[in-house]
């Protein structure tokens, strides 16, 4: 899960940080963080760089351009808010999609042969909504390659996925320097309170079962969104407890099919 979908939200809902500012310093912080997660899948060889090589020519610039199309669009802390909100449900949806994914492709061994043009099209669709949200580089284009690609290793899925987001990332904390709303101290306290944070994630996420964290995402997540959208607390509640129990019902029938021989 990249982390524009959890902290670009966390400044905006809790810190009351204009959302321009929040997505271009969380993404310039993004740009000094993502290369070091990336360099261990590189000297692991857990990297198709084939993929990574078509899936960068259509998000860099992408990605550019999204920031663009912010300054084009004039006066966008609304839209830019508001834009988040719908990024940050199609992140719900596709965490949710990876889980089902998982379950349904257990046989992840088969090599995969990359095709240019629809990885290309990920890169594009993903490189804008980066650009313009700061979310997807980690939530969205892993789970569209998922989709794309069922039969990829998941070592080789991450550490592709990693990889292509150093250059992405990059290019949109460029165009947020050059004409976003970047901070320089707000930036400088999201890397100092990312490096302990780092740590203690890792810690956490090696010994807490994927199964549990996810769900625990989607619900954060969700909750997110929906407050980025102007919905009241009460119904936020109500409608985050229905999807609770309707996604419990729907995995509960996902695995019962998959588990039934035959």
């Amino acid at each position: 899960m990249g982390g524009g979908a959890l902290m670009t939200p966390m400044m905006m809902l809790f810190f009351n940080v204009p959302p321009l500012a929040a997505v271009s310093s969380d993404l310039v912080a993004a740009a000094v963080m993502k290369p070091v997660g990336s360099l261990v899948h590189l000297r692991q060889g857990t990297v198709n760089l084939r993929l990574v090589g078509w899936l960068c020519v259509g998000s860099v610039p992408a990605a550019f351009g999204g920031v663009l199309l912010l300054r084009a669009l004039g006066d966008v802390q609304d839209f830019v808010k508001y834009a988040l909100g719908v990024a940050l449900l199609i992140a719900v949806g596709g965490l949710a999609a990876k889980l089902l994914i998982d379950r349904r492709a257990g046989r992840e061994d088969a090599p995969i042969d990359v095709r240019p043009i629809p990885t290309l099209l990920i890169g594009m669709v993903g490189g804008l909504i980066v650009g313009m949200t700061s979310v997807g580089s980690g939530s969205l284009i892993i789970v569209m390659l998922l989709v794309l690609y069922p039969s990829i290793r998941s070592n080789q899925l991450v550490g592709s996925d990693l990889l292509q987001a150093v250059p992405l990332v990059m290019s949109a904390a460029l165009g947020h320097i050059l004409f976003g709303d970047f901070k320089l101290d707000l930036t400088v306290s999201l890397l100092i309170g990312s490096i302990p944070g780092v740590y203690l994630g890792a810690r956490v996420s090696s010994r807490a079962p994927g199964h549990i964290i996810r769900p625990i995402l989607c619900v954060v997540l969700l909750a997110s969104a929906l407050k980025l959208l102007g919905v009241g607390n009460i119904a936020m509640l109500w409608i985050v407890a229905a999807a609770s129990i309707a996604a419990a019902i729907g995995w509960s029938a996902v695995r019962t099919r998959v588990s039934t021989p035959g």
